[in-house]
């Protein structure tokens, strides 16, 4: 793997330390521009960087729709102008009010939410009846990940009774398929195919009755492409923009290049066959099991991982000598992206700023 993350002043920045590659960023938003042939059909999740340098980036190439996770990207999403805001995340105890606060704060914007329980979608319409708001929301759907939404079973009947809430406006569906993850692109592919054929044959039952959906949100990052070459739906990619080693090396189909890194540091060798790096567990996701990849050291064998420190084995005489600057690939950045609180910025091969990882924390003002 040719190590491209190399810049002018590395040697200046502390370590362990997230960067962000600014031209390989950009690339991949062309990418995605590219597979879906519209701006207007993106409405990515910003849970991956959680950045306003990164969402104006995206608004500034016509996408004006975007998927959030929690109430505090939302809220940096309103504070971009983002139009349209969709809340992918139910909504339950003071999140309900925390939501109602939202939409009244930024009203150049639209807050959209999702639900899964008449009970929780009730609450929600009279919270917002109690504002004079009018909430649109979608329909949360179960397609098989069994993590949250309505069965294709039961959707047809919970349409029905959730277009009946006083307070919300059913505007269409979500469905997030992160079960999806098959390596072969075909077999992803039948599956979702056959997704969007129950998702669009109960829409027309629904549109039958009078309930009309318009919105159809569909897909993460592995299935982007897929759920691309219909254009009733709408595309919701998200670790796609700074890409990881993850989904780098389980999706060949998914031509992104990772534009995140951790750099690190050899700080150590105990023996002539072992080096230390300073890049523990609060300084790189491992909910997915190999935390990730050394550029350019792909061979060496991760032997050890603890809090501050990542110990690997490797051939002595090609072991990085102590202090020797590395780049590590996070295998999730997602998870990784959120225990820093900003980015160094990489431009042209040179340091060129530093980005906040502004929504990192749960709350911001409301």
């Amino acid at each position: 793997m040719e190590n491209i993350y190399h810049f002018e002043g590395e040697e200046e920045i502390y370590s362990p330390a997230l960067i962000y590659y600014e031209d390989i960023i950009k690339e991949n938003i062309n990418k995605a521009l590219g597979i879906s042939s519209s701006a207007e059909r993106l409405w990515p999740h910003v849970k991956t960087f959680k950045s306003s340098p990164l969402i104006k980036m995206l608004l500034s190439q016509g996408i004006n729709r975007f998927k959030c996770a929690t109430i505090a990207e939302a809220e940096i999403c309103a504070e971009c102008n983002v139009p349209h805001i969709l809340v992918s995340y139910p909504l339950v105890g003071p999140n309900i009010e925390r939501f109602i606060k939202l939409s009244k704060a930024y009203t150049a914007s639209r807050f959209w939410a999702i639900g899964d329980n008449i009970e929780q979608l009730i609450r929600l319409g009279e919270a917002g009846s109690r504002e004079a708001l009018k909430i649109p929301f979608l329909v949360d759907v179960n397609s098989g990940m069994d993590r949250t939404g309505v069965s294709f079973e039961q959707l047809k009947n919970f349409c029905i009774e959730a277009a009946k809430i006083n307070g919300l406006e059913l505007r269409g569906l979500h469905c997030y398929d992160g079960h999806l993850r098959m390596e072969n692109r075909e077999e992803r592919g039948k599956l979702v195919k056959e997704e969007e054929e129950k998702i669009l044959n109960i829409s027309e039952e629904l549109e039958a009755l009078g309930i009309e959906l318009p919105v159809f949100i569909m897909g993460g990052s592995p299935t982007f492409p897929l759920h691309a070459l219909n254009d009733k739906v709408f595309l919701s990619p998200g670790t796609l923009f700074l890409q990881d080693y993850g989904y780098q090396s389980n999706f060949n189909d998914l031509d992104f290049i990772p534009a995140a890194a951790i750099l690190c540091r050899v700080i150590s060798r105990p023996r002539e066959d072992i080096f230390t790096i300073d890049l523990g567990h609060k300084a790189i996701s491992t909910d997915q099991g190999t935390a990730g990849i050394i550029v350019g050291l792909r061979e060496a064998k991760p032997i050890r991982h603890s809090e501050e420190h990542w110990v690997f084995q490797f051939d002595r005489e090609r072991c990085p000598p102590i202090g020797s600057i590395l780049y590590v690939l996070p295998t999730h950045i997602c998870p990784t992206n959120a225990l820093y609180p900003g980015a160094h910025v990489v431009s042209k091969g040179a340091l060129g700023g530093y980005w906040n990882i502004d929504a990192r924390d749960r709350k911001i003002t409301i």
